[in-house]
C-alpha cells in the first residue's frame, strides 16, 4: 500500500481519538510526530505564524487551512520535546540527557531564566534534592517583560527576582497530563496560586501564558518552557473594576445588575470589559442585566489559546465569536481588544474599546445583516416600518437577498408591498416555539403553514437557514426563498394549470376526485397529460373499466402529509408511505426530485390541502403484478422505468377509502347572478366604478337593462402572467373554468 495514504489515515484517526488516557497536548504532539514521520525518528512537524516567532503544535483544522489566526502559517520540522539530533544521523536519534533541573534549563534553551536563578541564588535549590516543576519563561519571554519591571528585578535579585522565579515553581512534578483544566496549583512563592486551563486545542495555559515547550525530563522535576513571565495576582475581577478608572462606567452598570459579588467569588469567569470611551459611543442603555451578562463567559478564554474563530456561550444565554487576527484577539469578527489577559485570581479580563450588544437587547429590525438588505430595504421603501415600532411585538421572515430576482423586483409597488407583509408577523414566534401544522397569520391576514421535518423547518415551501435570532421585541428567520400563502385547492390547481386533463378525467372515474378538494395534508406526484399520450381510447377505456386497478394505480400518486424537496432529507433515499399502501422512494439532489427514480420537473405547488408534484410518468409499486395481459399491455405502455411482474389470476384487491372524510362540496362556483332593482325609465345606462383590489387598475363596468344590471368584474392581478377571468351571470358552475399560470400569492 502507498504509503502516505497510511500516513494520512493515521493523522485523520488520531484526530478524531478522544479515549486515550492522555491529555490533548500530548494527542497533538503525537499528531505532529505522525506528520513528520517522513523526515526521520522523533522528529515533530510545527506551523510558525508568517513575520512572527509564534510557533505551534497545530489542530488538524490548521494544519489543513495552513493558517493560524487567519495568518498564513509555515511548516517547520523540529525534534520531539526529550529527543535530540545527533552529527550526521537523520531526524532527531537521541534522548535528551536527564539532568537536573539547573541544567535542564540550558538544555530547552531558557538560558535567561537560568542565569537568573544565578544571581537569585536559586540555583542551589533546583540543582539539590526534590521534584520541582519550573514553568521557565523563555528568552524572548523576558525580552518582552516590559523595561521597568524587568529593572526592578535586576535590582533586588535577592528578594524579587528570587520571589518572581519561585512563582514559577511548584514542589512537586507537574507533567502536561496532569495539567487538568481549570485546577490551581500552588506555587513556591508564599503558596501564591497558579491558575492551570488545558484546552481542547491542545495548548496549556499557566496564569494565560503558553506552554511552548512541555515535558522536560529532570532527574528532581521537569520544565516547561512558557511564552510570557507570568506574576502573583490575589485580586478578583471585582476587585480589579474597583481600582481601574478606565472601567468606572461598566463597574456601574455591573453594580446595578448585581453582577459584582459574582465576580467577587471563586470562579473560572471570561470579562470582556468596555472602557468608560467605549460608552460614549452608544445612546442610552436599556436591558442592563442582560447587557452586561453578554460580556461574561464562564469560562477561562486566554487569548494564546485562540488559533482559530470559536463560538463561546455567555452569561445572558447567547454566543459570542473568539477568534484572531495575528496578534490581535477579535470578538464577533471586530478588532476590539486593547489589552488581553489580565489575570485575576477568579478568571481574566479583556479590555475592550466597544460594548457588545447582544441580540436580546436589539430591535428586530437591527438584527437584519447584509444577506437580507434586500427585504431590510424595501420595507422601508414601501413604508412597513411603522409596523415595526419598539414597542410592538412582530417576527420578521426575511428572504435572503438572492430570493429576490429580477422578476420579482419587476412587478408593481403593489405587489412587492404584499409580497413584504406576507413575510412579516404581528407576535413573536421563537424558533423553538414552531411547531408541525402550526399556522401564522401574517400582516397581510394570510395564514402561513409550518412544516417540521428531520432535517429542516419550512414555512409554505419556504425552508429557513442557519441563522435565527431573537431581539428585545421579536425574532428573525432567515429564509431560502419567498413564501407564498397558498389560496387554492390540489383539484383548482391542477384544474386551472389545463395539463392534468386525463388525471383528473381519471381520478373522477375513480371515484377519488373529493380527495383533491377536501381539507387535508397530502402530496401528490401529479402525471400530466404527456404521460398517457401513448394510450389509445380504447387502453383508456380499458384502464377505468376496473376500478380497483384504476384505484390502485391512482392512489400510489399519494402520499399522506405534506413534503416539499427542501424538507426531504438531501442525497437519501425518503420513504413515503403512499395512500396505496405501498411507499414511494423519493430523492432530493442538487435542488431537484426524483421518485422511484422518475424525475420530477416541477415541485412544490403549494395548496392549501396539500403540495404537488409534477411528473411525466405514471408510478407503480414494484412488487405489485398485474393479472390481466390486457392491462399489462396498456401498463406497459404507460411506465417505461420498471419492468412489471405478470401473475396469471391476479387481482387488485379493493382499497377502503376512508380517508376521504365526507363528500366535499363542489368549489366556489365562479357564476354569479346579481339582481338589482333600477328605478326609472328602461333605459340603456353604463356606469363604471372604480374597485380598490391588489391591480393598479381594476374596475367594475354595470350594464343596465329593463329590470337587471349584469356586473361584469374584470381583476387585473400582477403582471406575473397569472390571468383571472370570473363571469358574472347564469350558467352551470361545473362548465365555468378559471385559469391561472404561475404561482401567486
Amino acid at each position: 500500500m502507498d504509503p502516505l495514504p497510511v500516513v494520512t489515515l493515521a493523522v485523520v484517526a488520531l484526530c478524531f481519538l478522544g479515549s486515550v488516557d492522555s491529555s490533548a497536548y500530548d494527542k497533538i504532539v503525537t499528531h505532529s510526530r505522525i506528520r513528520a514521520r517522513n523526515e526521520g525518528p522523533n522528529v515533530c512537524a510545527l506551523q510558525q505564524v508568517v513575520g512572527t516567532k509564534k510557533k505551534y503544535f497545530s489542530t488538524c483544522r490548521n494544519w489543513y487551512k495552513q493558517s493560524i489566526c487567519g495568518k498564513k502559517a509555515t511548516v517547520l520540522y523540529e525534534c520531539c520535546p526529550g529527543y535530540m539530533k545527533l552529527n550526521g544521523m537523520r531526524g532527531c536519534p537521541a534522548v535528551a540527557p536527564i539532568d537536573n533541573v539547573y541544567n535542564t534549563l540550558e538544555l530547552v534553551k531558557a538560558t535567561t531564566t537560568q542565569r537568573y536563578s544565578d544571581m537569585s541564588n536559586l540555583r542551589k535549590e533546583i540543582e539539590g534534592p526534590g521534584a520541582f516543576t519550573v514553568f521557565a519563561p523563555s528568552d524572548d519571554a523576558w525580552e518582552e517583560l516590559s523595561p521597568t519591571a524587568r529593572s526592578a528585578l535586576e535590582s533586588n535579585v535577592n528578594v524579587e527576582l528570587h520571589n518572581a522565579l519561585q512563582y514559577h515553581m511548584v514542589n512537586h512534578r507537574l507533567m502536561t497530563k496532569d495539567m487538568k483544566n481549570g485546577i490551581t496549583v500552588t506555587s513556591m512563592y508564599n503558596n501564591q496560586g497558579i491558575n492551570i486551563n488545558h484546552y481542547p486545542n491542545g495548548i496549556v495555559t499557566v496564569n494565560c501564558a503558553r506552554i511552548i515547550h512541555g515535558n522536560q525530563m529532570a532527574t528532581n522535576g521537569v520544565v516547561h518552557v512558557i511564552d510570557r513571565v507570568i506574576s502573583a495576582t490575589t485580586s478578583t475581577i471585582k476587585e480589579f473594576l474597583d481600582t481601574d478608572e478606565s472601567l468606572d462606567e461598566f463597574n456601574n452598570i455591573a453594580t446595578i445588575a448585581g453582577l459584582m459579588d459574582k465576580l467577587d467569588k471563586p470562579g473560572h469567569f471570561t470579562l470582556f470589559a468596555p472602557t468608560n470611551e467605549a460608552f460614549t459611543k452608544l445612546p442610552l442603555l436599556k436591558q442592563t442585566r442582560t447587557l452586561v451578562n453578554y460580556h461574561l463567559l464562564n469560562s477561562v478564554q486566554c487569548a494564546e489559546a485562540i488559533m482559530a474563530g470559536s463560538f463561546y456561550e455567555t452569561e445572558e444565554g447567547s454566543t459570542i465569536e473568539i477568534g484572531c487576527d495575528g496578534d490581535s484577539l477579535t470578538v464577533n469578527g471586530i478588532k476590539m481588544v486593547l489589552k488581553k489577559d489580565i489575570v485575576a485570581s477568579n478568571g481574566v479580563i479583556h479590555l475592550i474599546d466597544q460594548v457588545l450588544i447582544p441580540d436580546s437587547a436589539k430591535e428586530v429590525r437591527e438584527l437584519m445583516g447584509k444577506s437580507q438588505s434586500t427585504f431590510s430595504d424595501l420595507v422601508s421603501e414601501m413604508g412597513l416600518t411603522s409596523s415595526l415600532s419598539s414597542e410592538t411585538q412582530y417576527t420578521l421572515l426575511a428572504p435572503l437577498n438572492y430570493a429576490f430576482t429580477e422578476e420579482v423586483m419587476a412587478q408593481d409597488e403593489s405587489y412587492l408591498k404584499l409580497i413584504l407583509e406576507n413575510h412579516m408577523l404581528n407576535l413573536k414566534i421563537s424558533l423553538r416555539e414552531l411547531y408541525n401544522g402550526q399556522l401564522l397569520e401574517t400582516l397581510s391576514g394570510k395564514l402561513l403553514r409550518v412544516f417540521i421535518y428531520r432535517t429542516a423547518v419550512c414555512i409554505e415551501s419556504a425552508c429557513m437557514v442557519k441563522g435565527s435570532k431573537e431581539g428585545m421585541n421579536g425574532a428573525l428567520h432567515l429564509m431560502s426563498s419567498l413564501i407564498s400563502p397558498a389560496d387554492k385547492t390540489m383539484f383548482e390547481l391542477l384544474d386551472a394549470d389545463g395539463r392534468f386533463k386525463t388525471f383528473l378525467s381519471l381520478m373522477e372515474t375513480a371515484g377519488l376526485e373529493d380527495l383533491l378538494r377536501q381539507t387535508g395534508s397530502y402530496t401528490i406526484f401529479a402525471p400530466t397529460d404527456e404521460a398517457f399520450e401513448v394510450l389509445s381510447k380504447e387502453d383508456l377505456d380499458l384502464l377505468k373499466s376496473d376500478l380497483n386497478a384504476l384505484r390502485t394505480i391512482l392512489l400510489y400518486h399519494f402520499s399522506e402529509g405534506i413534503f416539499i424537496n427542501g424538507g426531504l432529507e438531501p442525497k437519501v433515499t425518503n420513504l413515503l408511505k403512499s395512500l396505496q399502501g405501498k411507499n414511494l422512494q423519493v430523492k432530493s439532489e442538487n435542488n431537484s426530485i426524483h421518485v422511484n427514480s422518475v424525475e420530477v420537473p416541477d415541485s412544490d405547488l403549494m395548496a392549501t390541502n396539500g403540495v404537488i408534484h409534477v411528473v411525466k410518468n405514471v408510478l407503480y409499486p414494484a412488487d405489485l403484478p398485474v393479472g390481466s395481459q390486457d392491462l399489462l399491455m396498456v401498463l406497459q405502455k404507460l411506465i417505461k422505468y420498471i419492468e412489471i411482474k405478470f401473475v396469471s389470476g391476479f387481482t387488485y384487491t379493493e382499497i377502503p377509502l376512508t380517508f376521504i372524510r365526507c363528500t366535499a362540496p363542489l368549489e366556489q362556483p365562479s357564476v354569479t347572478t346579481f339582481t338589482r332593482v333600477i328605478e326609472g325609465k328602461p333605459t340603456m345606462k353604463q356606469v363604471t366604478r372604480v374597485i380598490k383590489t391588489e391591480s393598479t387598475v381594476p374596475k367594475v363596468v354595470v350594464e343596465g337593462d329593463q329590470s337587471t344590471k349584469k356586473v361584469t368584474r374584470v381583476i387585473n392581478r400582477p403582471p406575473t402572467g397569472s390571468k383571472f377571468t370570473r363571469i358574472i351571470g347564469g350558467g352551470e358552475a361545473r362548465t365555468n373554468r378559471r385559469t391561472e399560470t404561475g404561482k401567486l400569492l
